[in-house]
């Protein structure tokens, strides 16, 4: 079956596509969605007679017995012109068109007008014998009118709404309305609208005279319209029914009637009816409750908001919606489809809106402030500041900034300077973290503390081998050396020391270079530094180097001088290469105390202690033990079956178990405390030297330790830590930029050797840490892929699989399935206990990655005589005439001077025997591989190359 487009039917009959597709739909077409659709030729049929069915319609009245005080219902159908016979014609007259709004409160049926004329004695009587509405005599009312009606018929012109069918056929009068032939009326009152509406005329209605009825018919009196005076002819006209009961909504005011003598224009075809709209008023068709009516369904009230709808209705939207798409309405939404402000929205205008008052008042100054924590990205400072993102970014570009962009974070120096153009200010209100710490901490400020005496900290220092451990090992009764790896400190100890003099801390530092760090923390948390120099050593570099540190730290320094019981002390050598430091003996003048000990025999110690007494006594050390416990971190590890472990000098307060605790990134809940013994502690005075257990990171050695009563800003503070640790790493980690590739390829010669570091302490991994980076060369660099503090995981393994570096492992072992995997994937895991080794393994491994140097070195030398073929071969007869020719070396042929081969012998003999080598003055046959142009006089040079191994 052939199919046709919508806008193709709608050309056919010349009306708009939308009405057409609107059409279709209320015919039960509902495949149609727009103007391009397709419907077949029967849809387009059903179309075209429901089209025709509403031109030419019958008028029908039936009553419908709906109960007492029920009001009749009428609809118009028209007819066709030609079954109309009007015997008079009266001039055309303008009549309104007042849409009624019946008992169903149908909004499209077709109003009736009546035309009253003066009542006549006739008409009288009918109106007194005929039973009224209040009695409920419809019977009597309605029967003779029909008689009557069925003999004659007379036409009355019925006025359309405008808005609906803009152009009016004469039709019929309806059947049931009772006749009447009042006298010729000499006017006909037409109601006027009120002055202020304006709106178009309809079209003219032909008011067509009846036949005379029989004057004997009833005829009931309708109530009076409002009067509209408008000149009209005398012929009698058909009095209409009274008009149904009025809707809760007025109707609009009639526009103006203008008398008129000419035919009403044509007009464009009306919009057809709705399938409920059509059969509305036939029997038996249920309809919605008008508005305002009382509501059959459950809960009665009105019916306009909210009933339950029993029938369906086209036009009626969801319960609390607006009605339904009327035909020919277009849809709401967007670019002319009907919505608010669109083009083409039916029965609205665009209503422009009023000028908007922009206000040209300048800001006030005390407005134009801007506040900020430490930075603000320009996107964000665009937006406080009420301007463009790229003005802001002009301007900065205009400065000389470059590598911008609108999300680019600007500190606040550099904000201030922006923000200053535009006329704004910044305000920098981020907080110190000092201040974030006092506030979580809960400090006041100290009015009269209660301050006690507390012992102290004495650090001892010096260079590697000085006797440092074994003079603390003799002083506290113990033997740690014994115990060390190497015979040397690789890790900083913490002691506290009861003595004839006092309860002493002391802090053992490592002697080995690498330790430099620590040796410095040492020096910061001290209050006394004990330098130990050894009598038969003297000065050394470490010593020198311990000096400066605690001249920057401000601490006063008591030499000692050690091993004087060895033959070959000589403790005024040490007075002088210290004097050249800059530390004078009292004896000499100056105010540095000397004391000579020995570790070995124990001679002078009692003095030392007595000398560290009356310099803590002249220092005058007081702490207040109620305030909260701050110290410092000297030692930090990840132990992995206790989790984050520090060991920290506890400087004020008193630390108790269970207080929370910032240390660095680490922030928690002291779990367990012990002291250098092992042995379980509750609390920690000031100057007492700790390991705590509860800290959610591993903290660097050195960082402060604060007690806090607020922890959940001390938590926001540890985040902060940790992020910007996080960024620190990222930064210091680029990628590779073009710069660097041609760096690199020019450079093409360096080589990398990658190596992933594991300490037990991060004092350790920060020692080895520094050692590896001063081992990087031109040639050879280093680069550390990481560095933490634990055993050897397989997370290590991995890591060491994809970045191909090696494992370096001090004082840790592999854990779980670390060494398997290792194996498993060929990742070379070193272990050392000490650090000199670590140091020159690493050190051979970065030279085995320099290329060889090959040297070449002249053996022998032989000079060709004579020339044999044997089978084809060419053998040289030569006479070795300088060191030896060795079958093994390379040889290379020269004649005149010049080299004119080079390679390897194929057969060296002495007479018919096959010999390895033949020393100079004797006589030899040579044959070279793939090579047979020898001739006499040329030379034969023998020679080896020797692979020289380059160092750093």
């Amino acid at each position: 079956m052939s199919k046709v487009r919508v806008y193709e039917v709608a050309k056919q009959l010349n009306l708009d596509p939308k009405q057409v597709v609107t059409l279709f739909q209320s015919i039960g077409v509902t495949d149609v969605r727009n103007h391009m659709s397709s419907v077949d030729v029967d849809a387009v049929d059903r179309l075209k007679r429901n089209l025709e069915k509403q031109k030419t319609h019958d008028v029908v009245t039936e009553r419908i017995n709906r109960g007492p005080g029920a009001v009749i219902k009428r609809r118009a159908v028209a007819k066709p012109a030609a079954e109309s016979s009007p015997t008079s014609a009266a001039p055309p007259i303008s009549v309104p068109s007042t849409p009624a709004l019946d008992d169903v409160a149908s909004r499209r049926d077709i109003s009736q007008i009546a035309i009253e004329a003066p009542p006549s004695k006739a008409t009288d009587v009918a109106a007194k014998s005929a039973p009224s509405f209040e009695n409920g005599g419809l019977e009597a009312r309605e029967e003779a009118p029909r008689r009557k009606v069925e003999d004659k018929k007379s036409d009355v012109a019925l006025p359309v709404p405008p808005a609906s069918v803009p152009s009016v056929k004469e039709v019929a009068p309806p059947a049931s309305a009772p006749a009447v032939e009042p006298p010729p009326p000499s006017a006909v009152k037409v109601p006027t609208p009120p002055p202020s509406i304006k709106e178009p005329p309809p079209p003219s209605v032909k008011a067509v005279a009846a036949p005379e009825p029989a004057p004997s018919a009833p005829a009931v009196e309708p109530p009076p319209p409002p009067p509209v005076v408008a000149p009209v002819e005398p012929p009698p006209v058909v009095a209409a029914p009274p008009p149904p009961p009025p809707a809760p909504e007025p109707p609009p005011p009639p526009p103006r009637v203008v008398p008129s003598d000419a035919p009403a224009p044509r007009g464009p075809s009306a919009a057809p009816k709705t399938g409920v709209e059509y059969w509305a008023g036939r029997p038996g068709v249920p309809m919605p409750t008008p508005v305002g009516a009382q509501r059959t369904g459950i809960g009665g009230g009105a019916a306009g908001v909210g009933a339950r709808r029993v029938q369906f209705d086209p036009r009626a939207g969801a319960a609390g919606r607006p009605g339904g798409m009327r035909p020919g309405q277009q849809r709401p939404g967007m670019m002319g489809r009907g919505g608010p402000g669109g083009r083409g929205r039916p029965g609205m205008m665009n209503v422009r809106k009023g000028p908007v008052n922009v206000s040209t008042k300048e800001m006030s100054a005390h407005k134009k402030v801007i506040r900020i924590e430490e930075n603000i990205t320009l996107a964000a400072m665009a937006a406080q500041m009420s301007l463009k993102a790229t003005e802001l970014l002009m301007k900065l570009l205009g400065m000389g900034m470059t590598g911008i962009h609108i999300n680019t974070t600007l500190d606040a120096d550099t904000a201030k300077i922006l923000a200053s153009e535009f006329g704004w200010e910044v305000e920098d209100v981020a907080t110190t973290e000092e201040e974030d710490i006092e506030a979580a901490r809960g400090e006041a400020a100290d009015v009269d503390p209660e301050l006690v005496l507390r012992p102290p900290v004495v650090t001892v220092m010096g260079h590697v081998d000085h006797g440092k451990t074994s003079l603390l090992d003799k002083i506290r009764k113990a033997d740690v050396a014994k115990g060390e790896a190497g015979g040397i400190t690789q890790h900083i100890g913490a002691y506290k020391v009861t003595t004839a003099a006092g309860t002493i801390v002391f802090l053992d530092t490592p002697g080995h270079e690498a330790f430099t760090a620590m040796r410095a923390r040492g020096a910061s948390a001290t209050d006394i530094v004990v330098l130990v120099v050894a009598a038969d050593d003297g000065v050394m570099p470490q010593t020198k180097e311990a000096i400066a540190h605690a001249k920057a730290a401000k601490v006063p320094i008591i030499v000692a001088v050690n091993k004087i019981d060895k033959a070959g002390a000589d403790p005024d050598r040490v007075k002088r290469e210290l004097v050249e430091q800059g530390l004078q003996p009292e004896e000499w003048g100056g105010d540095t105390i000397f004391t000579q000990v020995s570790a070995l025999t124990g001679e002078g110690i009692p003095q030392l202690l007595e000398m560290l007494a009356l310099q803590a006594e002249v220092l005058d050390l007081k702490a207040n033990p109620k305030k909260p416990a701050s110290g410092v971190v000297i030692e930090a590890l990840l132990d992995r079956g206790r989790g984050p472990v520090a060991r920290i000098l506890v400087q004020e307060g008193t630390l108790k178990v269970g207080d929370f605790v910032l240390a660095g990134p680490g922030f928690g809940k002291v779990r367990a405390m012990t002291n250098e013994h092992g042995k379980q502690v509750h609390e920690a005075p000031p100057a007492t030297p700790v390991e705590i257990l509860g800290l959610s990171d591993v903290p660097a050695a050195g960082d402060p330790l604060h007690a806090v009563k607020d922890p959940k800003k001390a938590l926001e503070i540890a985040e902060s830590r940790k992020a910007k640790q996080d960024k620190s790493k990222q930064g210091s980690d680029k990628g590779l930029s073009l710069q660097s590739l041609m760096e690199r390829l020019q450079a093409g010669d360096q080589q990398e050797l990658r190596v992933i570091v594991k300490t037990d302490v991060h004092g350790s991994s920060e020692a080895l840490t520094n050692a590896f980076n001063k081992l990087t060369t031109d040639r050879v660099k280093l680069h550390i892929v990481h560095s933490g503090v634990g055993a050897i995981t397989e997370g290590d393994v991995n890591l060491a699989i994809a970045a191909k570096a090696i494992l370096i492992g001090f004082n840790v072992r592999p854990a779980g399935k670390a060494a398997a995997l290792a194996e498993e994937n060929k990742v070379e895991i070193r272990l050392y206990s000490i650090i000199y080794d670590a140091v020159d393994d690493v050190k051979a491994a970065m030279e085995g990655l320099l290329p060889t140097t090959k040297v070449e070195k002249l053996s022998g030398k032989a000079e060709v005589r004579a020339i044999f073929k044997i089978r084809g071969i060419v053998v040289a007869g030569c006479y070795v005439t300088q060191g030896k020719v060795r079958r093994s070396n390379h040889v290379r042929v020269t004649r005149d001077g010049a080299v004119i081969w080079e390679g390897k012998i194929d057969a060296l003999k002495h007479l018919k025997e096959d010999v390895k080598e033949i020393p100079e003055g004797m006589e030899c046959g040579i044959s070279l591989d793939g090579f047979n142009d020898v001739k006499n006089g040329d030379f034969i040079e023998s020679f080896e190359i020797e692979e020289i191994k380059q160092k750093l």
